[in-house]
C-alpha cells in the first residue's frame, strides 16, 4: 500500500515513461501521503479501444487511480492528485495532433478491513 492504477491508452505506449513515472511516483506518494515507498505498488493497463468525445482518432488518456489507507486529509489529496498530474505530464512526450487527456483519483481503502500478505 499504496496502490497505483494506471489506465493508459495503447496508442502512448512509445510516448509515456511508464517505468520513469513509476521511479519518480513512489517518493512522492510516500512523501506526501505518509507512506512508505516499499509499500507502493504500481500496474500499467494499457488501453486497445476508448472513446473520448466524439470518438476522433486524436484523443488519448492518463487515467490514475492511488489507493491509500483512510484517514488523509482532503487537502493532502488535492496536493497527492496536484503533483501526481504534474508528473504524468512530465513523463508523456508530446505528439502532434494528438490530445492527451489526464486525470487523477485519490481514493480510500478501508482500514478496518484491509489485509494483505507478502512471503
Amino acid at each position: 500500500m499504496p496502490h497505483i492504477a494506471v489506465d493508459y491508452s495503447a496508442t502512448l505506449t512509445d510516448t509515456f515513461d511508464r517505468q520513469g513515472f513509476a521511479q519518480a511516483l513512489h517518493p512522492l506518494v510516500a512523501k506526501i501521503a505518509d507512506a512508505q515507498v516499499s509499500g507502493c505498488k504500481t500496474r500499467f493497463r494499457p488501453l486497445d479501444e476508448i472513446v473520448i468525445s466524439d470518438g476522433g482518432t486524436a484523443e488519448a488518456m492518463i487515467h490514475i487511480q492511488v489507493a491509500l489507507l483512510d484517514g488523509r486529509t482532503p487537502e493532502t489529496k488535492l496536493e497527492l492528485s496536484t503533483a501526481v498530474l504534474a508528473l504524468a505530464r512530465e513523463h508523456t512526450a508530446a505528439t502532434p495532433g494528438l490530445t492527451v487527456h489526464s486525470s487523477v483519483e485519490i481514493r480510500d481503502l478501508d482500514r478496518a478491513s484491509y489485509q494483505r500478505h507478502s512471503s
